[in-house]
């Protein structure tokens, strides 16, 4: 299986346009640029920016300072015709509204906790129950619900971005003051780059990720049980009835969540099987294969046998989310008035595991002072003929 090549990431001129070019504009004299521009405000005033990274090939990304959201990714299918392959809103009025975290910067902890609580250096904290019994992607008002200050990055032949965030001590119940920087690096090779990095005062629990919907057809044209999927990944993490892991670490083998070989999403996910009722399909983690490798490995790939459209996934974190749009039900209107229906997108969150504060034999997420936490996950684009 091809892996995605390595990005590039060093420091050099970038051209950067006018601060307040409307946003989706290029000059045609320009390959590489970043754009920034006005999109809307926040009820308290303050103002939203969204920029627009494009590359050499015209690639193009879009996200905006509130949550650090992904509003559009347009790639080509085989045909060279680019499309935007992300599900969203045409405004930021969708987003401020009843959006399931898409495109989103996730966080403090991405994922579930356990009746929104854990215990810490002999502390328990209380966190909100945003999702049934348990806490949910940091809370009623999680990282993707604040904003986020943002800045352009000189890149060599790649367009980029950088978002701060500051979350005080005792946001949405955790210790610690921490402060967040997440950059996103659109590179020559067609590929988005995430990098994550956190420093606290205080010692908490830290799991970032990037909540984007993904639908490879593009323009959310139909559901997504024809991509196929291939996940590095001999074990997942099953889960309870509210989707918390159990604590074991169980073999793919012989189940409906084997995707060593590439396999189309609706081959087994209609299946009887507990873990797919209790997901309503696939929404569980998944523990990648590292081979005893450290840093960025291979995690995932989606091909989309109809476009021609291809997605790999590399990552530094153990874990992945895999997810197929379950609780998508047609109440939601996106972009272009679209209506977003069951399993029209997927998700792939690359992660620690879920509720590992509660799970001594997961591997930790305690971010303590004077440490700096960093992560990397690399999303590469292409086509298969």
């Amino acid at each position: 299986m091809p892996r995605p090549r390595a990005s590039d990431i060093s420091a050099a001129a970038l051209v950067l346009l006018a601060a307040c070019a409307p946003h989706g504009h290029m000059r045609s004299s320009v390959t590489t640029t970043v754009t920034r521009a006005p999109f809307g405000h926040l009820a308290d005033g303050r103002a939203v920016e969204l920029f627009t990274l494009r590359n050499a090939h015209g690639m193009e990304l879009r996200a905006m300072t509130y949550g650090g959201i992904i509003t559009v990714i347009r790639t080509p299918d085989r045909a060279g015709r680019f499309d935007d392959i992300v599900f969203g809103f045409d405004s930021l009025a969708g987003y401020l509204g009843e959006s399931p975290y898409f495109g989103a910067i996730v966080g403090r902890y991405a994922n579930r906790i356990a009746r929104g609580e854990f215990t810490l250096d002999g502390s328990t904290y209380h966190l909100a129950r945003n999702n049934g019994p348990n806490s949910l992607h940091g809370g009623i008002r999680g990282f993707d619900k604040v904003l986020w200050t943002a800045e352009p990055l000189e890149r060599d032949s790649s367009a980029a971005m950088a978002l701060r965030y500051t979350s005080g001590d005792g946001e949405e119940g955790y210790p610690g003051t921490v402060a967040v920087r997440v950059t996103y690096t659109l590179t020559p090779h067609d590929e988005l780059v995430v990098d994550y990095e956190a420093t606290s005062d205080k010692a908490t629990p830290i799991n970032l990720s990037q909540h984007t919907y993904w639908n490879l057809h593009g323009n959310g044209e139909g559901d997504i049980l024809d991509h196929v999927v291939t996940l590095e990944a001999s074990a997942f993490t099953p889960v309870d009835s509210t989707l918390i892991p159990t604590g074991e670490i169980a073999t793919v083998a012989g189940t409906p969540f084997d995707f060593r070989v590439p396999t189309p999403i609706g081959a087994r996910i209609g299946q009887q099987n507990e873990q797919l009722r209790f997901g309503r399909g696939y929404d569980h983690n998944w523990v990648v294969d590292r081979g005893g490798r450290s840093g960025l490995v291979h995690a995932a790939r989606v091909v989309d046998p109809k476009s021609g459209r291809t997605l790999d996934v590399s990552t530094m974190e153990p874990g992945i989310q895999f997810y197929t749009g379950n609780f998508l039900d047609g109440t939601l209107t996106g972009k272009g008035g679209r209506v977003y229906g069951h399993r029209t997108a997927l998700a792939l969150e690359t992660q620690h595991f879920p509720d590992s504060p509660n799970h001594p034999n997961f591997p930790s997420t305690i971010l303590r002072p004077g440490e700096t936490y960093r992560s990397r996950t690399v999303f590469a684009f292409g086509v298969t003929r």
